[in-house]
């Protein structure tokens, strides 16, 4: 499963990208229909971890127990509204995106993020079974050969891959150690949250250049 997990967002994105092949006469609108369900495809759950994150993160400085606040199953208002904002950034760049025909490009950042995933798999400490489990089965073998092969996917979607992936990798050890600095751990949800702010600065970055 780890090792195909970059597959998940190269189906992802073309599946987006052939639904707004669909929705192009529809113009911006179309564009807002198949970003959105980018984000439906993959169930929120990348969104719903912001939202844990973020009460965590607010908790801590309150001096609450981080951890017991991000297993809570309710969620507070900064949660809701962190998600909003992630909401409306991703939306944003994978319309500006999609409009701009920059197809391969917004494919290429879904490989990349899940690549991100896997380095910070093998990287980090964590404060969940599911996922320690997960890193124990995650050998050399299988993370070298999952870059290899997804970076020569990548390379044949666009010339820029490896650069992006460079920054992808960066940006989500950036993102992961800050938040493990502001909550003391790391765990699925943290996962999730950086994937999101991964893919968020990577839309916008090739949004700038081009």
């Amino acid at each position: 499963m780890l090792f195909t997990l970059p597959l998940l967002g190269l189906i992802l994105g073309f599946i987006t990208v052939g639904l707004f092949s669909l929705l192009s006469s529809l113009g911006w609108y179309g564009a807002v229909v198949s970003a959105i369900f980018y984000m439906v495809f993959y169930g929120f759950i990348h969104t719903e971890a912001v939202m844990d994150v973020a009460d965590a993160i607010y908790a801590s400085h309150s001096g609450k127990d981080a951890y017991q606040v991000i297993k809570e199953p309710t969620v507070g208002a900064m949660g809701v509204l962190y998600a909003l904002t992630v909401v409306l950034l991703k939306i944003s760049g994978i319309v500006f995106l999609l409009m701009n025909h920059l197809f391969l490009e917004f494919i290429a950042i879904l490989i990349i993020s899940r690549l991100s995933l896997l380095m910070l798999i093998r990287v980090h400490t964590f404060k969940s079974s599911f996922v320690t489990k997960l890193k124990e089965s995650l050998s050399n073998i299988y993370i070298i050969a999952s870059f290899l092969l997804f970076t020569l996917i990548g390379s044949l979607l666009t010339i820029e891959f490896i650069l992006l992936l460079i920054e992808g990798l960066l940006l989500a050890l950036i993102i992961s150690y800050g938040i493990k600095l502001k909550i003391a751990f790391v765990n699925g949800d943290v996962l999730g949250a950086t994937l999101e702010g991964v893919e968020i600065t990577l839309l916008l970055l090739v949004a700038l250049v081009r």
